[in-house]
């Protein structure tokens, strides 16, 4: 028969507690653990020096999500068709597009910062003087003397002789540009090309359950990315479209109606939330410099009006299967996105928080909400009492 241990005593229990932990570390633990360190800063110098290429690649990929929604109705229109004949036709239709847009806004933005080189004095003046008739003010004395108006002039137009050899520098110029666009057009043909068998090759690495989630995931990134860029580009050029025959109908120049059409409808449709009013802000002013109040009034009435078409019927018609995003979620992404990676951050930002929202409705677990809020209790109280009564 086992004899019960004898109880600790005290003395034992004070001996214990000042025993101390002798941890004994050998050469190899020193140089693994040396090893890991230098391991890792390595990494972090490859990331660093590779950040811009990794830069590359990620936009490769959101633009080949972009484009598989094409892709997949070309092979289902046409079967027989191949990936990357289908890509290949969506790349030279890409180029001639690029190529006529070169062809018609370029010249456009010479001939606007031209004009505001000549004429910008000129509308300044008409401007500052409508403004002192109009509300009592007295801005420079009613306008510029003949000296004010001469210098004004020579820096508008310094101003935008720079303007347009920047803008001919950019689009003719600069080895690395070239470099990048060939990258993102290579890494985006093939992501496109071989997604079926990229998507396999990732999702064999994990077990069925995960296949099912990540392969769900990858399949609301392309509905929602695709479901946004071709909604915003369809935006675009329907505001942009309108923005041009409504300037050119208040006497607008064409010339200067192109870029102001074009930039109106491109920073409406892919900023959020405020993208409407910085879009149609700088149309309205050169129409009010050229060509007065009721002009500037007819493209602000255009604005508002296209504005409530936009919001009640094309959008929701547009996009309605596609991506739904909260106005404000919409307008921090954008924040969130740009305040990370720019103008590229604040441009992906959008469908990237629509794949979040999506992924977190589908598989984050939800809880019946058994709170009933005080406020609303309230309300349901006024109304039962309103009905009885």
């Amino acid at each position: 028969m086992t004899e019960r241990p004898e109880q600790p005593t005290q003395a034992d229990e004070e001996s214990r507690s000042r025993r101390t932990l002798n941890i004994t570390i050998d050469g190899t633990t020193i140089w693994a653990v040396i090893g890991a360190i230098l391991a890792t800063l390595l990494v972090l110098w490859m990331f660093d020096r590779a950040s811009h290429l990794l830069g590359l690649v990620a936009f490769s990929f959101f633009l080949s999500l972009a484009l598989q929604p094409l892709v997949m109705k070309m092979l289902n229109r046409w079967p027989n068709m191949k990936r990357g004949a289908a890509v290949g036709i969506i790349y030279l239709l890409g180029i001639v597009i690029f190529i006529l847009m070169i062809v018609v806004l370029i010249p456009a933005i010479a001939t606007l910062g031209r004009a505001i080189g000549e004429s910008g004095a000129q509308w300044v003046q008409d401007l500052t003087t409508w403004l002192n008739d109009t509300f009592g003010l007295n801005i420079g004395d009613g306008g510029f003397d003949q000296d004010e108006a001469t210098s004004f002039e020579e820096d508008l137009g310094e101003w935008a002789r720079g303007a347009a050899e920047g803008l001919l520098d950019v689009a003719t110029s600069g080895i690395s540009a070239i470099f990048d666009i060939a990258t993102i057009a290579m890494f985006t043909f093939y992501f496109t090309a071989d997604a079926p068998r990229l998507q396999r090759t990732i999702l064999q690495f994990f077990t069925p359950d995960e296949q099912y989630r990540i392969g769900w995931t990858w399949d609301q990134a392309i509905v929602q990315t695709g479901g946004y860029f071709y909604s915003r580009v369809i935006l675009m050029f329907v505001n942009a479209i309108g923005f041009f025959f409504t300037m050119v109908l208040v006497g607008m120049p064409v010339a200067l109606s192109v870029p102001l059409a074009l930039f109106g409808g491109f920073v409406a449709a892919f900023i959020p939330a405020i993208g409407t009013y910085l879009g149609s802000a700088v149309p309205i002013i050169m129409t009010l410099a050229i060509q007065g109040l009721v002009p500037a009034l007819i493209v602000l009435a255009y604005t508002i009006i296209y504005q409530q078409i936009e919001n009640y019927w094309l959008s929701p018609k547009i996009s309605s299967d596609t991506m739904t995003l909260n106005g404000a979620v919409a307008f921090g992404a954008a924040l969130a996105g740009g305040a990370i990676a720019g103008p590229i951050g604040a441009f992906v930002a959008l469908p990237v928080a629509a794949l979040i929202t999506a992924f977190v409705s589908n598989f984050v677990p939800k809880n019946e909400v058994v709170y009933e809020f005080e406020y609303e209790q309230h309300v349901e109280a006024a109304k039962e009492a309103m009905e009885s009564e």
